[in-house]
């Protein structure tokens, strides 16, 4: 008889989710879903509002990373209406944006990931959170880490408005400038970002790699797999968050397609399954050949290692230094192990505080040549940002009058739902066998198979295959039931 193991809810991730983990009559693992029972629809309701309100509309997809999807929506919105922002505009941006990097990548390792590796994969789930990790290093470490987020949230309060939802990115560049004292401040901040992100990776290095049983787990098959790299670079394959072209590495490390943004469609399509809201992206000119890895798959991962391994290096020289014991370290590129994916976000943290501290530093970043107004007839357009959990694209179609009729998004999560789903059932297989005495320990390390990615599932349920169960209960002035309303209950 077919058993079913639950992970509901699935935990330290953004949004909701649940595995559901199959055994056949020996007891092995038969197969896993790894389902998302949420769906927010924006592409839907996005249509018919005037394209200038996207950067706000789309920001409020999610609390956590409303800069990818604001700038995002920005970049679309100026190839709409087919303006070039001048380059301060562009540059402070891009300031914004990699002060956002900082306080979203900090997050993930402090809160999110860093429990199962500071306290251990086994350690009790009452240990095993943020608070955890602060008693184990100490207080010290726990406000640094409120000191990063601060900072960052400072900058984007100066440069966007408000510390979360930034409001100032409009067609054509931005609605205000900095001031020389903020550019000040904000180069003060940043440089305290630097040694934050150096400290964070010297944390990294003594704590995991520095645990033989940690880099044995990194290191071994449980978490690997060989598929495409996406990531975007810049005109010398450098990556660069804000933009670029869309590079895809094969999984031997060799590139498979370069592409401008308004290319996309192109190169990338999407499957859908009847059990998710998620949709499926895949290469094009591979095709969907199911969940499966190698050079025959269509699939690909956009990650934080993927940028790493679409890239040449990186674009800032400490960042550089770090870029290479990666690999030298890890046995050259690609590198396939998705645990890895924790230290390559340390990188790129470091990335974008010395990126941080490059723009603050640009005499004309204080300049008020912010905005070139539109004068075109607004047509279509498609922005694309490397958010934290991957390559964000934004594709908007508008009537003459600049009112959508049609948006697509492929948000970060969405490009890595079939390899986190691959490798859930990898986790799932090598670790529950015949005779498993199944644990919360083992269990929590399926888990991690999904941390690595950090996913985010506010803003990537899009398709409507999927099958929520809701029930809707009328009541009288009385309070008295007079219908209840069911869907898949």
């Amino acid at each position: 008889m077919t058993q079913r193991i639950t992970i509901d809810p699935i935990t330290r991730l953004e949004g909701h989710g649940k595995i559901e983990i199959f055994l056949d009559e020996k007891g092995d693992v038969a197969n896993t879903y790894f389902q998302i029972p949420e769906l927010r629809g924006f592409e839907r309701f996005c249509v018919g509002r005037p394209v200038e309100e996207m950067p706000l509309l789309t920001n409020r997809i999610c609390g956590v990373c409303p800069e990818a999807h604001h700038m995002a929506a920005a970049k679309a919105a100026d190839m709409v209406y087919h303006v070039d922002p001048p380059r301060t505009a562009k540059m402070l941006r891009e300031l914004l944006y990699s002060a956002f990097y900082v306080t979203d990548h900090a997050t993930h390792f402090y809160a999110l990931a860093g429990p199962d590796f500071v306290m251990g994969p086994n350690a009790p789930v009452a240990e095993r959170n943020i608070l955890g990790v602060i008693h184990k290093v100490g207080l010290e470490i726990g406000g640094k880490v409120i000191n990063a987020r601060k900072a960052g949230h400072t900058v984007i309060e100066m440069i966007g408005g408000r510390k979360v939802h930034p409001c100032t990115s409009i067609p054509g560049g931005l609605t205000k400038g900095i001031t020389k004292e903020q550019r000040d401040e904000i180069l003060k901040l940043g440089q305290w970002a630097i040694e934050f992100a150096q400290f964070s990776l010297k944390l990294f290095n003594d704590i995991v790699l520095g645990n033989k049983e940690y880099v044995d787990l990194i290191l071994g098959d449980i978490y690997t797999h060989r598929t495409y790299y996406m990531g975007m670079v810049d005109e010398n394959n450098r990556i660069n968050f804000y933009d670029g072209k869309v590079r895809v590495v094969r999984p031997d490390g060799k590139e498979f397609v370069k592409y401008a943004p308004q290319d996309y469609t192109q190169h990338i399509a999407e499957h859908v399954e009847p059990w998710t809201y998620l949709k499926f992206p895949y290469l094009k000119d591979v095709g969907w050949k199911g969940f499966t890895d190698g050079v025959d798959s269509g699939v690909y991962c956009a990650t934080p290692l993927s940028r790493l391994n679409a890239a040449d290096g990186m674009a800032t020289s400490i960042a550089q230094e770090e870029y290479d014991k990666f690999y030298k370290t890890l046995g050259g590129k690609p590198v396939h192990q998705r645990l890895a994916t924790h230290w390559a976000r340390l990188i790129e943290l470091l990335y974008a505080a010395e990126r941080w501290v490059e723009l603050a530093s640009d005499p004309e970043i204080t300049s008020d040549n912010f905005h070139t107004k539109p004068t075109e007839i607004p047509t279509e357009g498609v922005g694309i940002v490397e958010a934290p959990r991957g390559t964000l694209t934004h594709h908007y179609t508008t009537d003459e009058r600049g009112l959508l009729t049609k948006v697509n998004l492929i948000v970060g999560t969405t490009n890595n739902y079939a390899p986190i789903s691959m490798s859930i059932n990898k986790a799932a297989r090598s670790l529950i066998k015949k005779g498993t005495v199944v644990t919360e320990g083992m269990l929590n390390m399926v888990e991690m198979a999904f941390r690595a990615y950090d996913p985010c599932f506010g803003c990537a349920t899009h398709s409507l295959p999927g099958k929520m169960p809701l029930q809707v209960t009328i009541r009288d002035a009385q309070g008295e039931p007079v219908e209840v309303l069911k869907q898949f209950c």
